[in-house]
């Protein structure tokens, strides 16, 4: 399980959506529309599905562990 995030358009930075999601079934889910408040600009993002991606920071932490024990 991680959580839906998508790319502020006015900072280029990735912000959480507060979507939780398996990156699996996200991926094979129906195109949908949303709206997300971003904290970085303090606006409203419009965005689509095609757009987001999940993030799992246990994978993220597993990754860099493999990294640095290597």
């Amino acid at each position: 399980m991680g959580i839906v995030m998508i790319k502020c358009p006015q900072t280029g930075r990735e912000i959480p959506t507060g979507i939780k999601a398996d990156r699996e079934k996200f991926r094979c889910s129906v195109v949908f529309f949303a709206r997300t408040f971003c904290s970085l600009c303090k606006a409203n993002h419009e965005w689509f599905a095609k757009e987001a991606w999940v993030y799992e920071p246990s994978e993220t932490a597993e990754i860099n562990g493999l990294l640095a024990a290597g």
